[in-house]
């Protein structure tokens, strides 16, 4: 058989290792249509004069652009048969990465858990990407519903893991460059607001919507080489539970992160994800809405040039978000569709 039809639940192994294909050299065009998808604003990785000023060798890639091609790559080999990717923990970006920079991933099976339906089953996995010299630049922990070939196939060995609740900060930044804070540019920046103005607690409604077209996601998931069949076979789709393509998890995502530089303009990079959950799917013609919450601020061992806000973005579909929709006792607002909770890095 030449073709890869992908890896079905039972065909997972505790412990295995993965080395993904294919690399990929990510350009200053691949950064020209992340932002025309998104519409990110932030000054790091919109100048490379602003950049440089900072501290660093030139404009970086956005972070989460760096987080969806080390992804990409897992797909194929991860979750090709996936009902849904379902979280994220133990997320860490190891040092910044530059146009012209070749990726690779590689992920260990770290757990695997049989649904009691036996026609799915739930795979952990430890992905790392590495750059063209071996460095690591991110690692993550991520675990999706994968779907079984055959309903009564035996499952060798099952556990599901201990993953920490978040990353701690001095596990945080440890690659990132001596950074200027009395030159970054708050003007320039677009923001007036740095790390002391932000209190436990405080919530922030991003205001703007963002509308989701077809087209957009299509083109996505393709740049970032997502071969996951829920987001491109509409044909296939028509047999599924919601009859339709599903939009990639990584797009709300970067949505969000967009969304939010009104009010967190100076939160230039993310650091850390310490947990994140798509709580329901979203569909393209949805508009997309953001707001946050400021769970802790954190000074980083030996820095005093920047500091860390843990934040908790929710993003949601059809709904914006003046009253900061969340739970209703058990349960979810209908309209949330992600609830992120991460590190954000920011000038003092």
């Amino acid at each position: 058989m030449k073709t890869n039809p992908g890896r079905f639940f039972e065909d997972f192994r505790l412990g295995e290792t993965i080395r993904h294909a294919t690399p990929r050299t990510v350009t200053t065009g691949d950064v020209a249509l992340y932002t025309a998808l998104y519409g990110p604003r932030f000054a790091v990785q919109s100048s490379d004069a602003f950049a440089a000023a900072f501290g660093y060798a030139r404009a970086p890639l956005d972070d989460l652009l760096v987080f969806h091609v080390v992804f990409g790559k897992t797909v194929p080999d991860i979750s090709l048969n996936a009902v849904a990717n379902l979280g994220y923990a133990e997320g860490r970006f190891l040092r910044p990465v530059y146009p012209g920079e070749t990726l690779n991933s590689v992920s260990e099976v770290i757990g695997l858990k049989e649904s009691s339906n036996r026609q799915t089953g739930v795979v952990y996995v430890r992905s790392t990407g590495y750059d063209a010299h071996g460095e690591a630049v991110l690692s993550y922990c991520r675990w999706v519903l994968v779907r079984k070939r055959e309903p009564e196939a035996r499952i060798a060995e099952e556990a599901v893991p201990s993953l920490a609740k978040a990353v701690a900060p001095e596990d945080l930044a440890a690659a990132l460059p001596p950074l200027n804070a009395q030159a970054y540019d708050l003007g320039l920046a677009g923001s007036p607001h740095r790390l002391g103005d932000y209190q436990v607690g405080e919530r922030i409604d991003h205001v703007d919507g963002m509308t989701v077209e077809e087209a957009e996601h299509q083109i996505a998931t393709r740049l970032f080489q997502n071969t996951a069949k829920v987001h491109f076979d509409g044909y296939a789709a028509k047999d599924t539970r919601f009859g339709k393509r599903l939009i990639y998890g990584g797009h709300v995502i970067s949505l969000a992160r967009a969304l939010s530089f009104n009010g967190l303009g100076n939160a230039f990079s993310i650091a850390g994800i310490n947990a994140g959950r798509h709580v329901a799917p979203l569909f393209a013609g949805d508009t997309v809405y953001a707001w946050s919450e400021v769970l802790a601020v954190a000074d980083l061992p030996g820095r005093s040039d920047v500091g860390a806000l843990r934040l908790r973005t929710i993003a949601t579909k059809n709904q914006p978000c003046t009253a900061h929709p969340d739970k209703a006792g058990e349960s979810t607002d209908p309209s949330v569709i992600l609830d992120l909770d991460y590190w954000a890095l920011m000038p003092r």
